[in-house]
């Protein structure tokens, strides 16, 4: 469990206690200089990829049959897979290896960290340009709690979403944002609920 959350309320002046409401939601967007519509679309999604805001670490410790669905290709076999069953470290320099930038034998270095799950040496290598945060290559786990909102913020800076969410808050905004976020629309339904309800305590406030 992650204590980026009580992090980030201390950066942002609310109290550091852990739990997510609109006191904390308010503090977030005030912080960021968020409209209402942009903080109820960052931090809807984030609620619904975090777990409000509990895992900022992608979890690789999969089943054989995990594998084989996930990655049909690589483990087209229990056989095949079976070496890298609940081995974390193995499965991730076996599938992200040669990837995204990511050297031989260093995936597990630059998997999926921060609230939207910043992934591969290639992205890492960018958000610390872009952010100014040169340390995250050195020590990526930085993203897990002290930068694990600001890789949701620089998703958003590089793919543009900000437009959309200057569109409004609706049904169609947040689905097209799902699907920019997630590749399809798992979720959709979470992702709206929580969406809405921080828009009312965002524009309300």
């Amino acid at each position: 469990m992650s204590n980026a959350l009580k992090l980030l309320q201390e950066k942002c002046g609310c109290k550091p206690d852990g739990s997510f409401g609109p006191n904390t939601a308010r503090g977030i967007a005030s912080h960021y200089e968020w409209t209402p519509e942009r903080g109820a679309h960052i931090l809807g999604q984030v609620v619904h990829e975090s777990g409000t805001f509990r895992y900022t670490r992608e979890n690789l410790n999969y089943s054989v049959e995990a594998m084989m669905k996930v990655w049909p290709s690589r483990f087209p076999t229990e056989e095949s897979a079976k070496p890298y069953e609940r081995d974390a470290k193995a499965l991730a320099d076996k599938v992200y290896s040669g990837r995204m930038g990511i050297p031989e034998n260093e995936g597990h270095k630059w998997i999926g960290r921060g609230f939207l799950q910043l992934t591969g040496y290639n992205n890492v290598r960018a958000f610390a340009s872009d952010m100014r945060l040169p340390e995250v290559m050195t020590d990526p786990s930085l993203l897990e709690e002290d930068y694990a909102m600001e890789t949701a913020i620089w998703f958003f800076d590089s793919n543009k979403l900000w437009k959309i969410c200057d569109e409004g808050v609706n049904d169609d905004t947040i689905k097209r944002l799902t699907k920019r976020i997630n590749g399809g629309y798992t979720g959709l339904d979470h992702r709206t609920k929580e969406t809405n309800k921080i828009y009312e305590w965002l524009k309300n406030s």
